[in-house]
């Protein structure tokens, strides 16, 4: 535990001294224990597992551009997310790590517990066994607070999901060198740096709301708490939750997404290119090979490929007080990859530059309100990585966005006002709120208006 943001800084320094990594990009080509189908031109793993990378065929997503052609990840198996949490003097805090990933734009940054796919914990790769593990896995001790699928970056995985799990335990627990205890207040201070908390940590923590054991008030009222003093969110919907959900359900009833896997070499506006797959009009992403030395993972060399995105993405919530509640503005987005098609995203959630020079109608909505918003109505800017495990140095700036009272009630089929509190609700299930919206919550969560 640390006395204060300085001493865990000065601990996080040492341990990136501590640690040596090098990450190369080459070409895909020279991937060692991949290989490019000869029939399809899928990247697959010599042994079959880990994740292969596919083409995909859009067509009807009900978004501003309707069909196109993309490569994808597919990585059917279900990782483990989980930060154990352990009360200190009467004040939950929760273990972290330091982790390196190879797509982190800085080398180290705070993960949960555990965070690794099940070729990891069942030892595909050969390596070293993940620490804490037994936590979460059965029979396990402690007493689980939070356990649930949720998905993964539906843009660029098709049908993703990681457990994420909360333990809390009472008894001792030894702490590694790479791990930490840190509490509610530490965490709200570290958010605020970029790329310091990773997309895991940040995913996870965004199920502390939803808790309803009798024995876990404690930190989930001090969840709760955070929320209260940052936005008053009161009790006073705009929409009754029975509401709510029937417009989740009659968005998917109204999604005519149709996707289909199709070989890598078919993929219409993608070509390899200076060793890697690219876009024709190098937009959105390219998949790229990297070499990967490191001191403090289960392995200590390997090669994969990564998906880069080719620019610094937007992620909004457009939030308003209706009645002295504060409401979110969310949108039912039809996820390319979803696993349920449709989930609960942000107001805003793209990458702007891909839409340069589209007709208004063909951009996403309400872009302009938020990257047009005054300083003073922007009461969260940062900027965070998404995970670097798959991702390479993807960053995404993250905005709440407070609009004048006069914004209209009325809002989109899409769309719907929705309360900080409603949505603390509907993260306990899989497959409502997706990942970007579950960063949001957490940011909005751990947010303090005096902390600017």
């Amino acid at each position: 535990m640390f006395s204060g943001i300085a001493e865990f800084h000065d601990w996080y320094a040492g341990r990136r001294r501590a640690h040596g990594y090098r990450v190369d990009r080459i070409p895909l080509d020279a991937l060692d224990g991949w290989r490019t189908d000869p029939d399809s031109g899928n990247l697959v793993h010599r042994t079959g597992r880990f994740f292969t990378v596919e083409g995909l065929d859009v067509a009807d997503s009900g978004r501003e551009v309707s069909a196109w052609q993309q490569p994808i990840i597919v990585q059917p198996e279900q990782g483990v997310l989980g930060i154990l949490v352990k009360e200190f003097g009467g004040v939950p805090h929760f273990l972290l790590q330091v982790k390196m990933e190879p797509g982190n734009v800085n080398g180290l940054q705070l993960s949960p517990t555990v965070q690794a796919t099940r070729s990891n914990f069942t030892g595909a790769h050969g390596g070293r066994s993940v620490p804490y593990l037994e936590y979460f896995t059965a029979p396990r001790s402690g007493r689980v607070l939070s356990d649930v699928l949720q998905s993964e970056q539906a843009s660029w995985f098709l049908a993703k999901r990681n457990r994420n799990m909360i333990v809390q335990v009472d008894g001792d627990v030894p702490v590694l060198e790479d791990f930490c205890w840190l509490d509610f207040e530490q965490i709200a201070q570290l958010l605020r740096e970029p790329n310091l908390v990773n997309m895991d940590t940040r995913t996870v923590l965004a199920g502390a709301a939803s808790w309803r054991d009798r024995d876990a008030d404690l930190v989930a009222d001090t969840f709760r708490g955070a929320l209260a003093r940052s936005w008053a969110p009161g009790n006073v919907a705009l929409h009754d939750t029975t509401h709510l959900l029937s417009w989740f359900t009659e968005a998917k009833n109204r999604c005519t997404l149709a996707r289909q896997l199709v070989p890598l070499t078919k993929v219409e506006g993608w070509g390899r290119r200076d060793g890697a797959l690219v876009h024709d009009r190098d937009q959105h992403f390219a998949v790229i090979g990297v070499s990967v030395e490191t001191d403090s993972r289960e392995v200590a060399r390997w090669h994969q490929p990564m998906f880069e995105p080719r620019s610094q993405g937007v992620i909004a919530f457009l939030v308003r007080r209706i009645g002295g509640v504060l409401h979110v503005l969310m949108q039912a987005r039809t996820e390319t990859g979803g696993f349920d098609g449709v989930e609960m995203a942000p107001t805003v959630q793209c990458q702007p530059d891909s839409y340069r020079g589209l007709p208004e109608e063909r951009r996403p909505r309400f872009l302009a309100e938020v990257l047009e918003a005054p300083p003073e109505r922007i009461r969260f800017d940062r900027v965070h990585s998404e995970e670097g495990g798959r991702f390479y140095h993807a960053q995404n700036r993250y905005l709440l966005v407070e609009v004048a009272d006069g914004f209209p009630l009325r809002v989109p089929d899409d769309y719907a006002w929705i309360t900080l509190r409603q949505l603390t609700d509907f993260v306990r299930y899989g497959n409502h709120l997706n990942v970007e919206a579950r960063s949001l919550l957490t940011f909005a969560g751990f947010y303090k208006e005096d902390d600017e």
